[in-house]
């Protein structure tokens, strides 16, 4: 039973870390002639994540391409990292709260 609790949770937070290596990725090519933005595609991802695969990952379209042929936006990249940020902070809490519910049961479960 303990092992599934929070299955839903650690895999949401698998595919938050897994879009960290794809933004932290497009910053560290920001100023890489050619390099094409890169992303997870969040919606399918999410609706994939209960058969366990990997996200895929895509190529950004629409951005706009400097003269180089390099389409990363920074600002982009750094409104990502804070939403990705804001995203794991919140699958944390909820972690937290269920592993709580847990403890307060053992612990109810002890004094009966």
């Amino acid at each position: 039973m303990v092992e599934n609790i929070g299955a839903g949770i650690e895999r949401y937070m698998s595919l938050l870390t897994a879009r960290q290596r794809v933004v932290a990725g497009n910053i560290a090519n920001a100023d890489t002639p050619g390099y094409k933005t890169k992303d997870i595609n969040f919606r399918s991802a999410l609706a994939g994540q209960m058969s366990n695969s990997e996200p895929s990952i895509v190529e950004v379209r629409g951005l706009k391409t400097k003269n180089d042929g390099n389409n990363v936006s920074i600002d982009r990249e750094a409104r990502l990292l804070a939403e990705n940020a804001l995203r794991f902070n919140i699958a944390t809490n909820l972690a937290r709260g269920e592993l709580r519910l847990v403890k307060n049961a053992i612990e109810e479960g002890k004094s009966s």
